[in-house]
């Protein structure tokens, strides 16, 4: 589009620039996968809490959510459970839930438990419960958003239409008359 020595020194930030914005760009089975494990994230937490309050320890109770669930967030809490039980830390443990959405507060409550020895099972119950609560809250503004998204191509539709129908014709009429 622009010729000479100036289209080739625009031509190379212009690349560099659509090379890191397209990097940008989540892929969407990656994306997929990621609202799939949020979306799982209450059922998993409150699964757990049932599997510690019937006596399993948490490696196994892991485990067993994670055979139970499946998809993308089974695969990262079995994973966890796997490192649990080949003795690894808590912090190192729970941090292969780090890429879900919501999943940092789960960790948290877990490493807090294991350093202090309370009861895991109540606070993933209240986490769920404010896991789902956090959800209804997204879509309900999601919903709101694309209201508003809705209307708007309207309003581009109508305002040009408006001018072009109702005001040019009101404008060249006076202007012929002033001329």
């Amino acid at each position: 589009m622009v010729e000479g020595w100036a289209g080739t020194v625009a031509a190379l930030p212009t690349a560099v620039l659509l090379d890191r914005l397209l990097r940008r760009i989540e892929p969407p089975a990656v994306r997929r996968r990621r609202l799939r494990a949020a979306a799982d994230l209450p059922l998993a937490a409150d699964l757990l809490a049932a599997a510690l309050r019937a006596g399993a320890p948490v490696e196994r109770s892991l485990l067993a959510v994670a055979d139970a669930l499946g998809g993308p967030l089974g695969r990262q809490l079995a994973r966890v459970g796997r490192t649990l039980q080949l003795g690894g830390g808590p912090q190192e443990a729970w941090g292969h839930l780090a890429a879900v959405p919501g999943a940092h507060r789960v960790a948290t409550a877990a490493i807090r438990s294991a350093s202090s020895g309370a009861a895991l099972a109540g606070a993933l119950t209240r986490l769920a419960d404010d896991l789902r609560a956090d959800r209804a809250v997204a879509l309900e503004a999601a919903a709101r958003r694309s209201g508003v998204l809705i209307v708007l191509p309207l309003g581009l539709c109508f305002l040009p239409a408006f001018i072009l129908a109702g005001l040019v014709p009101v404008i060249v009429a006076v202007l012929g008359d002033v001329l």
